[in-house]
């Protein structure tokens, strides 16, 4: 019995130790590391360099996304994803996706420390060649946490200058942050094109309920305002006023350029005369036929020196008479002098209508 019991004890220790020897196996299986992220990228850019090679541009465009994804993974591999990116760049330059290409190749070079001569060339080689199709936007937006929309759809990035690539044609760029006004550029160019645009985001006025106070209260605080007296231009007198003012001004100037314009014929015709009494030509010789050919000329240039010279009079006193006819209303009433009315006032104002003409009387006791 004694033997049983110790072969049962031995039997037991045995189990418990491979249950943990099991344990801690099953343990270990699972701790294993799994691959480390630099060699799925060395994989996928092995792949990715084999299609190349071979012509496939499409395979090798995913496998280069691929690697420059998982690349991102890596805070060390800044370097190497600068070549990834701009590797993408002339896969999707090969398959005519000129937007994403330039986009990858312009990031790619803008880490150029980290590249060779060598590749740095070839990148810069593609970046022009993807430009030549499209338009090349510089856009600086301030302030430079605004949203950029291109088309209503949002780069997704918050910088201070943006380095863009639009398709040729037309483009509507907009802008757009918290407590400021929009900002909207129409972009219209064609392919090879650059241009740079200046975006700044006025902030929002604000409300006037908060600068002044209530009406309501203002109102209750302050005296009731006291009538104040019509001004004699928001009435028919004072239209008349204005229209004899500008009736005066015009007459009286167009009377002046008459007058200009007579005394000017008047000399022309002094120095016709001049010239035909220095050339012996009696004075008489237009009263008796056959007249000579200047004699018209004469006759013309007296009938158009009349003509101005009265034009010119007539306007002259048509500009006096409405001159004083219109200062003579200002003396007749002097109510645009006060600067309050009276307690006791009437005012007859005419009224007139197509259908009737009339008085209406106002005032107050």
């Amino acid at each position: 019995m004694r033997q049983a019991a110790a072969l049962h004890s031995s039997l037991l220790a045995l189990g418990a130790s491979t249950g943990l020897a099991s344990a801690a196996d099953a343990e270990g299986q699972h701790s294993t590391p799994a691959p480390a992220a630099g060699s799925a990228v060395k994989d996928l850019v092995g792949r990715a360099r084999n299609a190349r090679k071979l012509g496939k541009w499409h395979e090798a465009y995913y496998a280069y996304k691929a690697a420059f994804d998982a690349a991102e993974a890596v805070p060390s591999a800044i370097g190497e994803r600068a070549e990834l990116a701009g590797e993408l760049g002339l896969c999707a330059l090969a398959l005519r996706k000129y937007r994403e290409a330039a986009e990858h190749l312009t990031w790619s070079l803008e880490q150029g420390h980290a590249l060779t001569d060598e590749v740095r060339l070839r990148f810069e080689v593609g970046q022009a060649r993807a430009a030549f199709y499209l338009v090349r936007v510089l856009l600086s937006v301030d302030p430079p946490d605004a949203e950029v929309l291109i088309d209503g759809k949002s780069i997704g990035r918050t910088e201070r200058i943006y380095k863009l690539f639009l398709d040729p044609g037309r483009h509507m760029v907009r802008a757009r942050a918290p407590g400021r006004e929009d900002a909207l550029h129409v972009v219209s160019a064609s392919a090879g094109s650059e241009i740079e645009i200046a975006m700044q985001l006025p902030r929002l006025p604000v409300s006037g309920a908060k600068e002044a106070p209530a009406a309501p209260e203002a109102a209750s605080a302050s005296p009731a305002a006291r009538p104040q007296a019509s001004s004699p231009w928001a009435s028919w007198p004072g239209t008349l006023r204005i229209a004899g003012i500008g009736l005066t001004v015009a007459a009286g100037s167009l009377g002046a350029a008459f007058m200009v314009r007579a005394s000017t014929t008047d000399g022309d015709l002094d120095e016709r005369n001049a010239r035909l009494d220095a050339a012996g030509v009696s004075p008489g010789v237009c009263r008796e036929p056959p007249k000579p050919a200047t004699c018209s000329e004469l006759t013309r240039l007296r009938r158009e020196r009349d003509l101005f010279a009265g034009l010119g009079t007539a306007m002259v006193v048509t500009s006096g008479l409405v001159g004083a006819a219109t200062l003579a209303s200002f003396f007749a009433d002097l109510s645009f002098l006060r600067t309050e009315p009276t307690k006791a006032r009437l005012a007859l104002t005419p009224t007139v209508t197509p259908a009737q003409l009339g008085l209406v009387a106002y005032g107050a006791w």
